[in-house]
């Protein structure tokens, strides 16, 4: 596969995502990084993401819920480019029902090479970095190179 580059703005588009478990751990973590946070754009599956928008005051753009699709729709997001970066609080002793979904989740940010972290230390060096807040150049598949290729 080819690779290009694509630019992730100074202000980013954060995904937040929680399972039941770890809801809370997530809360806590906006609410220490507050006023950092309220200069992007987040996004959340739709428990997580209501419960973060009630305690902070923060606006949250709100999905469905992970199980019923919001895990899905914030893949769809990384897959356009509308994602920037992913909190994703998973719960790694406890098997969820949309566990394909989530390896999909993992897998699609993986992919497309975006900032993830999966717990609170991962969390806070990400949002501590000096590039957190700034433009920066990752590399991600070409994917119109891509295509042609396999329609020759």
């Amino acid at each position: 596969m080819e690779f290009t580059t694509r630019t992730l703005p100074g202000r980013k588009h954060i995904a937040l995502v929680a399972h039941d478990h770890c809801k809370q751990m997530l809360k806590g973590w906006v609410e220490r990084h507050q006023s950092l946070l309220s200069q992007h754009i987040l996004f959340g599956t739709g428990t997580t993401g209501n419960l973060v928008s009630l305690a902070t005051g923060l606006e949250v753009n709100a999905m469905l819920s992970g199980p019923m699709g919001g895990d899905q729709q914030v893949g769809a997001m990384i897959a356009e480019g509308k994602i920037d970066v992913m909190i994703f609080f998973w719960d790694p002793l406890n098997a969820v029902p949309h566990d394909p979904d989530v390896k999909a989740l993992l897998r699609l940010a993986t992919l497309w090479n975006i900032p993830v972290a999966t717990n609170v230390a991962t969390a806070d060096l990400l949002i501590q970095s000096p590039k957190f807040s700034v433009e920066m150049d990752v590399q991600i598949p070409d994917y119109e190179r891509y295509l042609a290729a396999r329609l020759k």
